[in-house]
């Protein structure tokens, strides 16, 4: 099995994310079979809980209140409908429920003991939760895994040089802040990036060496290809080429061997023989329904689809977790 390191050098990562696709596939694969029951997927499902009005610039985002987008700000979610959307994607064979915020930073307000509150019951149900809330504190951190979560997203978008070309309201070293106070607080970390946005090849490396040279590895590693969604300044990218998604993807798959790696965004405009190109490098997680926060998704009835024609199967929630991960209310 392939060891895990944490001291890789950005011109090991490029040589491994230079090398020919079908070479570097096959590479990728051998590492996926040594950590990860083959055919097994985890079946995400990511519901935008706060959608809007965000203060942030980030350039690829049309939540952002600064953009003139299709997507209107909103109040919280009710809590029953949080917990019926939960219910549903259990229904439908997901094993984890992520819930994003449109916020800069987690409110301190009655809006964030809301969300704590329903951590707690989605917990209840066997699901894995996860959340997106923007930057915590260490008392925010501490609060969501005292109420059951899993699992905190905090992507890292990019190279530390070309997040500066994409956002000015915060810092990478914020994002790198938030994801130790995650893993100070014993819950599982969920950080990736996003490609298609104007970034370099080297930008592209300079990102994947950030994340596996983490003090721990991320448990999951969303791979994100940039929907362009109009209004926003990448409103005129052009689409990611399938193959520059499976070249990340396996890159990621041998730099971070037991990481789950997730064919995140973008997903929706691959057909099924560029979605099976990914699987192949090493993607072993997936978001299903019908929307990724604001923007379209696949469909239910054709991931089903996909599933029997591939040979997959849903990966059992909580599998190979690590013990200080799991909330008590499932370790009991």
């Amino acid at each position: 099995m392939a060891v895990i390191r944490n001291d890789w050098t950005k011109e090991e990562i490029s040589e491994i994310y230079n090398t020919p696709l079908m070479e570097l596939i096959y590479r990728a694969q051998t590492v996926h079979r040594d950590h990860h029951e083959t055919g097994e997927v985890q079946v995400c499902t990511l519901l935008s809980i706060k959608t809007g009005g965000c203060s942030e610039d980030c350039a690829y985002c049309p939540q952002s209140a600064r953009y003139d987008t299709d997507v209107n700000a909103q109040k919280m979610m009710p809590r029953e409908m949080i917990l019926a959307s939960a219910e549903r994607a259990k229904e439908a064979g997901s094993t984890r429920f992520c819930m994003g915020a449109a916020w800069r930073s987690a409110r301190k307000t009655k809006d964030f003991d809301k969300v704590l509150d329903v951590v707690s019951e989605i917990a209840d149900m066997g699901l894995e939760v996860c959340a997106t809330l923007g930057m915590l504190d260490d008392d925010q951190a501490r609060k969501l895994k005292e109420a059951g979560l899993y699992a905190y997203n905090h992507n890292l978008d990019s190279s530390e040089d070309f997040y500066k070309k994409i956002i000015t309201t915060r810092s990478y070293d914020d994002r790198l802040d938030t994801i130790k106070k995650v893993q100070d607080n014993d819950i599982s970390v969920c950080s990736g990036g996003i490609i298609g946005m104007g970034e370099t090849h080297e930008d592209r490396i300079g990102l994947l060496y950030t994340l596996s040279n983490l003090d721990k590895h991320p448990e999951s590693v969303p791979v994100n290809a940039l929907i362009a969604v109009e209004g926003t300044p990448m409103e005129n990218q052009p689409k990611v080429p399938s193959w520059d998604m499976a070249r990340m993807i396996a890159t990621a798959r041998i730099l971070m061997p037991e990481s789950m790696v997730r064919l995140s965004a973008g997903r929706v405009r691959m057909n099924f023989e560029e979605q099976a190109l990914c699987f192949m490098a090493g993607a072993n997680s997936i978001f299903t329904g019908e929307k990724l926060l604001t923007t379209d998704n696949n469909e239910l009835e054709e991931d089903m689809h996909m599933f029997e024609l591939f040979g997959l199967k849903p990966r059992p929630a909580y599998k190979n977790a690590k013990p200080e991960h799991v909330p008590e209310v499932v370790a009991e």
